[in-house]
């Protein structure tokens, strides 16, 4: 039947009518004038100023051995006992603790009971499939779930560690729209059931001193969570400290805190466990951007120091190696990739093809070496280019208008300015031909 109209009349008169189609999608509008405000809830108050917020996502975020997990310890302890200062004191609230990485027997029980955490109170939270069993909690899959479980328990606190390890499957975490689909979810249900979501992520190894742009991932897992925590260690006052990197809710300007871990003995039915205990010793003189910012200096020591090795490595094998050989060499003296790498244009160093398919070799551009006399004995030191070419007048030595400079006996080849094509900044080639800084050519 081919006419609409009449089929709908034959429905209608057997009562088949389809009922009015419902949109799958509706927008709600609400005049502000209907929304009752309210004040910010704060689970914990320091010094009468609200630091996280109840009803929120917050991030604790460090690099490894920070104590940011600890924290999370510290947070459920107070929790599950009623006396964190804030709207859950007097009250003792459930936690619910996810804890992908550590073991729950070794790690995670005697850590709580160290904190002095109400273990009764205190949850593991696992999701379990009807064919494989138990398996790590899937967020937003589990969302539903979880949230039911946080009204029937009352639970104040969600501890995700880490939260990257809850990210859904097929989730992008360098992508902030996938992301999105995690994390909003997730802020939304701590709105709702009111308890605290914390989640403990890492940094990356970005040169930031800025704790919340280091969080490894996207932007989302700065920009979703109200409050942001960044942890760091302060060797200069052997303690640690934890700055305040976002209150969207509160006060931006609050006092860094520093805190230690301390070693702690908790007595189990198989005996003595050994752990450490997040412990806070008051405001601390010195931030986490600061120390992050001194930790920059220190890597700029440690890359000097490795300029000063590469230059010598070089020097001993004649002013170039096999890429593969030199990098072998730093990390037997323990130099990492990265700060070798780094190293390569303070030493003058360059990497170069020899050939197809034999690898990159490194050459010093501005190679001195020692020579010896006949009698064995050390001479002027002399390059590379000055043994290959003899005549010193027909090398600019003599103050030829070719580029070789004499300084104290030895010679330095100086090739006219040249930009890389990679950054645009100016470079030393080794030859006139060379076109790339070290850490711009992709063959390094």
């Amino acid at each position: 039947m081919n006419n609409p109209d009449k089929a709908h009349e034959i429905a209608a008169r057997h009562g088949l009518a389809d009922e009015p189609e419902v949109p799958a999608r509706r927008l709600e509008l609400t005049p502000a004038s209907q929304i009752e405000p309210e004040p910010v809830v704060w689970a914990w108050l320091d010094e009468n100023e609200g630091r996280v917020p109840a009803g929120a996502l917050s991030i604790a975020a460090g690099r490894e051995g920070t104590g940011k997990s600890s924290f999370g310890m510290w947070m459920a302890a107070h929790i599950t006992r009623g006396t964190l200062p804030g709207a859950f004191f007097g009250r003792p609230r459930a936690v619910f603790y996810v804890a992908v990485e550590d073991s729950w027997k070794q790690t995670i029980v005697p850590r709580l009971m160290a904190a002095g955490a109400g273990l009764d109170l205190t949850y593991r939270v696992q999701a379990v499939e009807a064919e494989y069993g138990e398996t790590t909690l899937s967020l937003p899959q589990d969302n539903s779930l979880m949230e039911k479980a946080i009204i029937e328990y009352d639970v104040g606190l969600v501890v995700l560690d880490p939260l990257m390890s809850c990210i859904g499957k097929g989730i992008d975490t360098h992508r902030e729209r996938d992301v999105r689909t995690a994390l909003d979810p997730l802020a939304r249900m701590a709105d709702r059931t009111g308890a605290v979501l914390l989640g403990i992520a890492h940094f990356n190894k970005g040169a930031s001193t800025d704790p919340a742009s280091l969080i490894t991932g996207s932007g989302a897992f700065k920009n979703v969570p109200r409050s942001v925590f960044g942890f760091a260690r302060d060797d200069d006052n052997e303690c640690r400290v934890m700055t305040q990197a976002k209150n969207s809710l509160g006060r931006a300007d609050l006092p860094s805190l520093s805190y230690n871990i301390v070693s702690a003995q908790v007595d189990t039915k198989y005996g003595a466990a050994h752990v450490g205990r997040f412990v806070f010793l008051g405001q601390s003189a010195r931030t986490v951007d600061e120390i992050l910012a001194a930790g920059q200096e220190h890597d700029r020591g440690e890359r000097d120091e490795a300029a000063d090795w590469l230059r010598g490595y070089l020097m001993d094998k004649g002013g170039e190696a096999p890429a593969k050989d030199v990098k072998a060499a730093a990390q037997a003296d323990d130099i990492p990739p990265r700060t070798l790498q780094r190293a390569m244009t303070k030493a003058g160093v360059v990497s170069e093809r020899t050939g197809f398919g034999k690898g990159a070799v490194w050459r010093l551009t501005d190679l001195t070496l020692p020579t010896q006399s006949e009698d064995g004995s050390p001479s002027a030191p002399q390059s590379r280019h000055s043994r290959q070419a003899s005549d010193p007048g027909a090398n600019g030595a003599n103050g030829g208008a070719d580029g070789v400079d004499v300084d104290g006996g030895s010679l330095s080849v100086l090739f006219p300015p040249a930009k890389c094509t990679v950054c645009g900044t100016d470079l030393i080639p080794l030859t006139p031909d060379q076109t790339t800084h070290p850490g711009c050519d992709d063959a390094a």
